[in-house]
């Protein structure tokens, strides 16, 4: 049986008046129904405009895919106009986007918003649409669901304005659900909760999930799967098992070492990764992450590595890994 979604060498370049930068480099990630594959890699490494680029919600300009397949069940929805999509999102991958009060109208009713969804996708009555949005709001664990929908987005907490999202994002059952950094604004029991809220829905509902992080912990409860991105490119791929018990990537290794530990000792120094992400537009001739590399080599700054099999289900983009 075909995956639900099928990403396949997606290149997406921003042409800006400092020249054209390659934002998506290349990517292609599989994500069967019923599994998560987590985006992870520091800010201005590409997972974000990698979801909008398959939500085809690029800003244009600048932003423009450029080649690449976006197989969602098994149609390329990259060569699909405008109005297709139209159809296609909310209806077969839903998006939860980083910010719940920026994605919510604030002069718009809870009702109001969830029943847009809802009408844009199925014939249902006033009262119909409703009642499906009232049943929503309590799947996704809103509290008195009821008087919530009479409610505007600033008359709710942050944690409830995500919970409205995620019930927009749901609510014609997509096949496919990308979750952009959905607990970034949100404190730490919250954030548990939510998480635990979509793990059970994509349970409940068979859903192919693509979770975009830069948290590591939060990768380690939800993800089966992970694509590490640097520049714009996949550099490593495992599943979460491995991942954390033996990274290959020197980068890979350097986020791990940077993540707390649950229960280490408060004096514990964490290890940083020198440097900064390089600017799109002006990339080293070779490895991306070769000028903050503890284990550069004089190949790695004159050739870029490509992706290779290191060990059954792993990828490595990483000369040192393969040996030199």
């Amino acid at each position: 049986m075909a995956s639900p979604l099928e990403v396949r060498d997606l290149r997406t370049t921003l042409f800006t008046r400092r020249g054209e930068m390659k934002a998506v480099d290349g990517l292609s990630l599989t994500v069967g129904a019923g599994e998560t594959v987590a985006l992870v890699g520091e800010s201005g490494c590409g997972k974000s405009l990698s979801a909008l680029s398959i939500m085809r919600l690029l800003p244009d300009p600048p932003a423009r895919i450029i080649g690449g397949e976006v197989r969602l069940n098994g149609r390329d929805i990259v060569a699909l106009s405008e109005d297709d999509m139209l159809d296609v999102r909310g209806k077969e991958i839903g998006m939860i986007f980083q910010d719940p009060m920026s994605s919510l109208n604030p002069v718009a009713t809870i009702e109001k918003q969830i029943v847009e969804v809802l009408t844009a996708h199925a014939d249902l009555s006033r009262r119909a649409a409703r009642a499906r949005a009232l049943e929503l709001l309590e799947l996704v664990g809103m509290p008195d669901a009821a008087r919530r929908l009479d409610a505007y987005p600033h008359q709710l907490s942050g944690g409830m304005c995500q919970r409205v999202v995620i019930a927009m994002a749901i609510a014609c059952s997509p096949s496919v659900l990308i979750a952009d950094e959905p607990t970034t604004a949100l404190d730490v029991t919250v954030q548990a909760q939510v998480l635990a809220l979509l793990k059970k829905l994509q349970t409940d509902a068979g859903m192919a999930m693509i979770f975009i992080t830069h948290d590591l912990g939060v990768v380690a409860e939800t993800a089966d799967r992970v694509v590490v991105m640097y520049a714009g490119r996949k550099v490593e791929e495992a599943s979460v098992d491995d991942l954390f018990e033996a990274p290959l990537h020197p980068y890979t290794v350097g986020l791990i070492g940077a993540t707390p530990t649950p229960g280490a000792e408060r004096a514990e120094r964490l290890a940083d990764i020198p440097g900064m992400v390089p600017p799109l537009n002006a990339l080293p001739q070779g490895c991306a992450f070769a000028p903050r590399c503890k284990r550069v080599m004089e190949r790695c700054l004159g050739e870029r590595p490509t992706l290779r099999e290191a060990a059954p289900g792993r990828l490595v983009a990483c000369f040192a890994v393969e040996g030199g």
